[in-house]
């Protein structure tokens, strides 16, 4: 553990070899003691755990999994849920990564760059409140940052009886403000934090480093091309409006949470301009069109490839009701001015209460992110935060003060919302990996000598390595 050792650290991210060729599930766990019980009966010795299923995966065992978590954890007596992990077991001798990406679980074999960069196991935990993974009845004053931070340890707790190696949490954008929020909690449980693309809302209501972001971003001449493809869609409203109730009526869309397809429309425009930097490089500004002679066609087609109209209808919201609802609480949400559309705007940026059904309350509490941000500024301990220079939510990121140890702010350049430390310029990809692989207690003895020698431990492989980027609107992280 680094509090024994002085702490020698979540897109849409990345560990363990694939093996010798040929190797199988079983070689993988030859090195363990031939008395030990299996594996999986190992993990399903543990209170509370169930399998829900088990997929092969070459070099690995892959389980999905049921964990019973109290829906309160200061009043554990009161009630239980079920909540969805998934652990790709490499071997107990191996240390371990617990990835979170504060969304849903994904169920297929998949490892994060720490992951492969230490060669280990992973777990990876379904962010309270996301179903399957929700109480019934479900109490929305239970969904917290200090409640999911508690599922977290929970699972910690349980696992490291097996995993007795050293931990890295991890998470990019959502999942890397999970990781460092677990920090926060229960910072004698990991043995370092890998943060991707974290985004640090520390006053809701000063939001002015996202409209200094958006003049400087890029080019100017790509800032003027989305602009007006922006603004050219609600001097179009009325004909594109017409194609969305077309497309919501072969679809099935229904707009009752965000209460028309008037403010659905405006809402999917607004994000445009953000969720073409967010996920696309300064070299697709050549795909955009040229907003003066485009087609409505043309129009809508690139603000549904880059913001989605499909977004604020009730069936996509509805999956991510317990982002915006944290977002409406916890976590802030960014208001951006976007001056280039002078009055055509009848909305503006809405608010998160917008985005979720009107019988759960919301009450934001101003205070939470101010005590995350304070703790991490004064005792941040063997935490890595990575960021792309060109991606939005970068724009207020956490930061690393004079009493913080061993800890570090990375930016790679050009990058986007799916920076990582493959991306940082060589001193500091070289720098980043070596911390990792310290931190994790694997570091060769050539890193430890030479830092600029570290390189991660396992080797690639294209579909575990393989980011599963969903499109998502630019209010969530």
């Amino acid at each position: 553990m680094r509090k024994t050792l002085g702490w020698l650290l979540s897109l849409v991210v990345l560990i363990g070899t694939m093996g010798a060729a040929g190797s199988t599930a079983h070689a993988a766990t030859a090195a363990e003691p031939a008395a030990a019980a299996d594996i999986k009966d190992q993990i399903l010795g543990i209170p509370g755990m169930s399998l829900i299923e088990e997929k092969p995966y070459p070099g690995y065992r892959f389980f999905v999994l049921n964990y019973e978590q109290p829906v309160d954890h200061r009043q554990p007596w009161k009630g239980t849920f079920k909540q969805r992990l998934t652990l790709l077991h490499k071997d107990v001798s191996r240390p371990s990564v617990f990835f979170t990406s504060g969304y849903n679980v994904n169920t297929n074999p998949r490892r994060s760059e720490p992951t492969t960069i230490i060669d280990g196991n992973q777990v990876s935990m379904e962010y309270r409140f996301f179903t399957p993974s929700r109480p019934d009845p479900a109490n929305w004053a239970h969904l917290d940052i200090w409640q999911a931070a508690s599922d977290q340890h929970r699972i910690f707790t349980a696992l490291k009886k097996i995993y007795k190696k050293n931990w890295l949490a991890t998470g990019g954008s959502k999942g890397g403000m999970t990781a460092t929020y677990y920090e926060r909690f229960y910072p004698r449980d990991m043995d370092g934090v890998v943060a991707y693309v974290a985004p640090n809302d520390v006053a809701n209501k000063e939001d002015s480093a996202y409209d200094r972001f958006f003049a400087k971003v890029g080019t100017k001449e790509c800032r003027d091309r989305l602009n007006a493809v922006q603004r050219e869609a609600l001097v179009r409203r009325e004909p594109l409006e017409a194609k969305y109730a077309a497309a919501a009526a072969e679809n099935g869309w229904t707009f009752t949470t965000v209460g028309s397809l008037d403010k659905a429309y405006e809402a999917v425009v607004l994000d445009y301009v953000w969720a073409f930097w967010q996920y696309s490089l300064l070299a697709d500004c050549a795909s955009i069109p040229a907003a003066a002679t485009a087609t409505d066609q043309e129009i809508w087609d690139s603000i549904d490839a880059i913001s989605g109209f499909s977004a604020y209808a009730d069936q996509g919201l509805q999956t991510y009701t317990p982002y915006y609802y944290q977002a409406g609480t916890q976590l802030g949400s960014p208001d951006i001015k976007q001056p280039h559309l002078g009055n055509l705007s009848r909305y503006g940026y809405q608010p998160p209460r917008n985005f979720v059904p009107r019988d759960i309350p919301m009450t934001f509490q101003p205070g939470a992110m101010a005590d995350i941000d304070r703790w991490v500024r004064d005792n941040a301990n063997q935490m890595l935060f990575v960021y792309g220079q060109n991606d939005p939510w970068g724009a207020e990121p956490f930061r690393i003060g004079y009493t913080a140890r061993d800890s570090y702010v990375m930016t790679a350049p050009g990058a986007n919302h799916g920076a990582n430390v493959a991306k940082l310029l060589d001193g500091e990809k070289a720098l980043a990996t070596a911390k990792i692989l310290q931190w994790a207690g694997v570091a060769p003895a050539a890193t430890l000598a030479d830092t600029g020698r570290a390189a991660p431990l396992a080797a690639p492989d294209a579909e575990l390595d393989r980011r599963d980027l969903e499109r998502e609107p630019q209010l969530r992280p």
